[in-house]
């Protein structure tokens, strides 16, 4: 007979942290969904990977006069959801903004455990793919393809981190003449460190790890995380962070005191999601992808 675990069972215990920190990072994702689904809608929805079962699609928002001859920033972001569940409206607001700011905006599709019955590993295989599918369209989507950025939440957030820091982990037969490595990094409350039991990745959790593989060249970087953040801790920002400029690299992270996971998304604070949004814009026009000023207020203090 299988053994049953008991409520002493420290096994039992361990699954039942799991279950709840997966609930909380499907719950924050889902009261997200709900309330951008009814404000924002996206100009173009393309499919840009095959499945027999829920091809996967790039919702597309573009700025006001476009024209497929532009070269315009683009930026393509992953939803968070514990690489289980999730939907791209989480990050609807943050793309039609940078639209209304110029550039050419996208909130990706990628497989999870309940869309498609996958691995963090393929989650990130489809990352991968996105970027290098807008990269390989530019002159359609009107893109500069040197000025893409990948950003993302929580497992949206290790998505994005991986493609710009960790190399292979590609989706096989595609063209590989055509990078899927981001230009730069847009990161909210990311996990980049799996070696300590977050995620599903198998024997070999730093083979996932973006802090494990850290290396001169990779994008220059922002994280926004919260330093009351309990499911994914503030001091694995800050080691990202600190192992991205010991080696030379732009990583700028700015911290929230009090603000727990999820702390940024637009239906949760719409306080924060201004603050972060802000400092966002800030970032992507130092580095020649926005111009001009934001057209978001700036909290009075910029890390409250």
């Amino acid at each position: 007979m299988p053994a049953v675990a008991t409520r002493d069972d420290p096994g039992a215990r361990l699954n039942a942290m799991k279950l709840r920190v997966l609930a909380c990072l499907l719950a924050l994702t889902g009261v997200a969904a709900f309330a951008q689904q009814r404000e924002f809608k996206p100009d173009k929805e393309i499919v840009f990977k095959q499945f027999e079962k829920d091809p996967l699609e790039l919702h597309v928002f573009l700025p006001e006069g476009w024209k497929s001859s532009d070269k315009r920033a683009a930026a393509v972001f992953f939803f968070g959801g514990g690489w289980v569940g999730g939907t791209p409206t989480q990050f609807f607001p943050h793309s039609r903004y940078l639209a209304s700011r110029g550039m050419v905006a996208i909130s990706a599709q990628y497989r999870t455990l309940g869309s498609h019955g996958t691995m963090p590993q393929q989650c990130v295989a489809d990352g991968k793919s996105a970027v290098r599918w807008v990269r390989k369209h530019a002159a359609e989507l009107g893109v500069d393809p040197n000025r893409i950025a990948a950003g993302g939440g929580s497992a949206g957030g290790h998505v994005a981190a991986t493609t710009g820091v960790i190399d292979g982990l590609e989706e096989k037969g595609e063209d590989a003449s055509v990078s899927s490595k981001p230009d730069a990094l847009l990161l909210f409350n990311p996990v980049t460190d799996l070696s300590g039991g977050i995620g599903r990745w198998g024997e070999d959790p730093e083979a996932g790890s973006p802090l494990h593989h850290v290396d001169a060249g990779d994008p220059p970087t922002i994280v926004f995380h919260g330093k009351a953040d309990t499911t994914v801790a503030f001091e694995t920002a800050e080691a990202f962070c600190d192992a991205m400029k010991t080696v030379g690299n732009r990583c700028e992270l700015v911290g929230y005191e009090g603000r727990p996971h999820g702390f940024f998304n637009y239906a949760r604070s719409r306080a924060a999601y201004i603050s972060t949004v802000w400092h966002m814009d800030r970032f992507l026009a130092s580095l020649g992808y926005l111009e001009g000023q934001p057209v978001v207020g700036r909290p009075g203090d910029p890390t409250w």
